[in-house]
């Protein structure tokens, strides 16, 4: 654990002002970067993220895909829609009656290739922008950040021992 803060450091946070902000403007400024490249393939960042899971995943249920994906089934849905309609990916009978599968198409993944083509743009243009280290250092500094604030995993039934 880090040692407490000095008095100047605690001033300079306070002048920093709200971390949750300044993360999201992060955010927003990297997620428009990629959505400019992305655009040019003809996807949103979601498009192709969702592409790609089903790519790497596929063919499997809904559910499955929702929970690899860490969303609700109704967000997937919603968000499978454009990329069915586009004839990039398909719904078809599951193993049994009630279930369902969803795949990639061949036409999904020509457009996957293209739109990595694009994601991979971005990345290298985000890299040259920032500098190599700069983005070394923010990579290390997310993975140490997520570390520190997930959350602290209970043993069940360790209290029964």
């Amino acid at each position: 654990m880090d040692k407490k803060p000095d008095l100047s450091t605690l001033a300079e946070l306070k002048a920093q002002g709200c971390t949750n902000m300044r993360l999201r403007q992060l955010m927003r400024r990297v997620a428009q970067h990629y959505d400019l490249e992305m655009a040019k393939a003809g996807l949103k960042t979601t498009q192709y993220s969702l592409l790609s899971h089903v790519f790497k995943l596929g063919p499997l249920r809904p559910g499955d895909l929702a929970r690899s994906m860490k969303m609700s089934a109704s967000t997937l849905t919603r968000n499978l829609k454009p990329l069915v309609d586009a004839g990039w990916v398909e719904m078809a009978a599951g193993s049994d009656a009630r279930s369902r599968s969803v795949a990639i198409t061949p036409a999904g993944r020509a457009k996957r290739e293209e739109a990595r083509h694009r994601w991979k743009a971005a990345q290298d243009g985000l890299n040259q922008r920032l500098g190599a280290e700069r983005v070394l250092a923010l990579h290390g500094l997310i993975n140490e950040s997520l570390e520190l604030l997930s959350p602290v995993e209970t043993q069940s039934g360790a209290d029964d021992e």
